[in-house]
């Protein structure tokens, strides 16, 4: 478990994001549009007569009780594919393409035939379904724009570029509720027994206690709620801490293992979180533009309005490794 100290945070942005990181491949990476493979394996088929290649999307690849599955529809379906199965050589790829599409389409056909267009609970999902893509859609017309290699680099030089070399501590601890508590832990510690041990027995936080001993790994000092990282970056590898360190997450008692400095990553290096850096933030702004164009009204429990200042602010949550 990371302590982070992000603060308020927007968490629908955040949400929103996500869904659009894995909805859109262009955002998370440099991958084209298109599969390659799956235009090789097209052009190499040639047309139907063996003749020119297809190359055109609207050319016909499958029909099934003659409703169409062209070659932009297997293209479309080749950038959803995950990474493993693009290594796999063309002419296999694409006729497995095709046998999907026309599996989909085959069941799609059987039900309408079963009327389940009109199922109360499949009409809601298709609504949802519907919505969640057009919500993403806009998302990406007002994200992508801002998404160039320019920004990217911009953001290096700003975030990365100019910063000195930064220190990193390795430490594990013990969160527990109460100072008597991790008083006692100290003292144990003190009477030689294993910090492990302690933290698998007794700590509050089961995520890196139960299996790695409290290990937290390798965090820089903005990872961490101010309390937890100036204790810690304040100690000698190989100590833990002799007073109970508090922050609004218990009481914790802290082990240094290891200290480094960590040098300014290469821009290609930091890359790709760059750019969900930059997802994040444009999806936030957007998300902004959208609200304050629309009057929203919110109810409690009780079914009274809220007050727009009484809406509480999001804090931030611990965050897994």
């Amino acid at each position: 478990m990371r302590f982070s100290s992000s603060g308020s945070v927007l968490a629908a942005a955040a949400l929103l994001a996500s869904t659009l990181l894995t909805s859109t491949g262009a955002l998370a990476a440099d991958a084209p549009k298109t599969t390659p493979a799956v235009g090789a394996t097209a052009a190499a088929q040639g047309g139907p007569d063996g003749g020119a290649p297809q190359t055109d999307p609207n050319a016909l690849v499958a029909t099934v009780n003659g409703e169409k599955i062209t070659l932009g529809d297997i293209r479309k379906a080749a950038t959803n594919m995950p990474p493993q199965l693009r290594q796999l050589p063309p002419n296999v790829i694409f006729p497995m393409l095709v046998n999907q599409a026309v599996d989909q389409k085959a069941i799609q056909i059987a039900a309408r035939k079963d009327n389940l267009q009109n199922d109360p609970e499949t009409k809601a999902a298709m609504e949802t379904a519907a919505n969640t893509a057009l919500q993403n859609s806009w998302l990406s017309k007002q994200v992508m724009p801002q998404l160039t290699d320019a920004a990217v680099h911009d953001y290096y030089v700003k975030n990365y570029a100019n910063k000195p070399a930064e220190k990193e501590v390795h430490a594990r601890h013990i969160l527990v509720k109460t100072e008597a508590e991790a008083n006692d832990i100290i003292k144990q510690l003190k009477g030689g027994a294993d910090f492990g041990t302690l933290a698998a027995k007794l700590s509050t936080d089961k995520g890196s206690a139960q299996n790695n001993g409290g290990d937290l790994g390798w965090f820089k000092k903005g990872d961490m709620v101010p309390a937890f990282s100036d204790a810690a970056f304040a100690m000698k590898p190989g100590t833990y801490s002799q007073t109970p360190v508090k922050s609004q997450f218990g009481y914790h008692v802290i082990q240094v293992l290891e200290d480094r400095t960590v040098p300014v990553p290469k821009e290609d290096e930091v890359k790709d979180k760059i750019r969900q850096k930059l997802v994040q933030e444009d999806v936030r702004t957007a998300v902004e533009k959208a609200t304050s164009g629309v009057k929203i009204v919110r109810y409690g429990p009780d079914g009274k309005v809220v007050p727009d200042n009484a809406q509480p602010a999001i804090a931030g949550t611990p965050k897994k490794n």
